[in-house]
């Protein structure tokens, strides 16, 4: 049976629910269920938003706004899952330290590469909130999955798919957003999914280090800009 427009997605009705971490309420958002692997499993239930810029910000925007009728918005939004790099450090995590949006492009109106047109916004916004003991790096958000010459194109040190559109929607609801990127690829051209899937396992067991810093941050009173 093909689903209509207006069939819900898996988990309508069955919201996750912010996790209470270092003393404060927090969700996580992730895209794909193959990023979700056990170690981040005994950490928390993430709000599955699907692939793709689109997705996250349609979802994470519907939960927020569930969330904020319930009087239970998060103190903060995690993102995280994998992104791709040509410079950086295979299975290694970073922190974004600012987020661009690859797909807009205006400059056919005179508008700057990235800026999205009558929105007062810059290219890149910075992400202040920073977890002590992860590295950083920039990263770019599009519907695209970048592999070899594409990066070429491409400003910022790593690529995912979601945190930007994520990004907007916390701006919406006034909620801080914190970025965590495993790198998965961008050293040899993708062919397959295989390609992706290859070193999540690792990345998973990062990601869950990385969690348990930003608890120790929160309940700290570190993770500042």
């Amino acid at each position: 049976m093909t689903p209509s427009p207006s069939s819900p997605r898996p988990h309508d009705g069955n919201l996750p629910q912010p996790v209470r971490l270092g003393g404060h309420d927090v969700l996580f958002v992730m895209a794909a269920e193959a990023e979700y692997g056990p170690h981040l499993r005994q950490r928390f239930t993430p709000l599955m938003t699907g692939v793709g810029p689109v997705e996250a910000a349609v979802e994470l925007t519907a939960a927020l706004a569930a969330l904020a009728g319930q009087g239970r918005l998060p103190a903060l939004v995690v993102s995280l899952g994998s992104a791709g790099s040509r410079m950086l450090e295979q299975t290694e995590v970073y922190q974004a330290s600012s987020v661009a949006y690859r797909d807009m492009d205006a400059t056919a109106l005179g508008f700057d590469q990235g800026v999205t047109p009558f929105l007062d916004l810059p290219a890149t916004l910075p992400l202040p909130l920073r977890i002590p003991g992860i590295r950083e790096a920039t990263l770019s958000t599009g519907a695209n999955i970048v592999s070899g010459a594409a990066y070429d194109a491409i400003a910022a040190e790593m690529v995912d798919m979601e945190s930007y559109a994520c990004l907007r929607a916390c701006t919406r609801f006034q909620v801080p957003l914190v970025a965590l990127r495993g790198i998965s690829d961008g050293k040899a051209e993708l062919h397959h999914v295989n390609d992706w899937t290859e070193y999540l396992h690792v990345i998973d067991e990062k990601l869950a280090a990385a969690v348990d810093r930003l608890g120790e941050a929160l309940a700290a009173g570190l993770l500042t800009p």
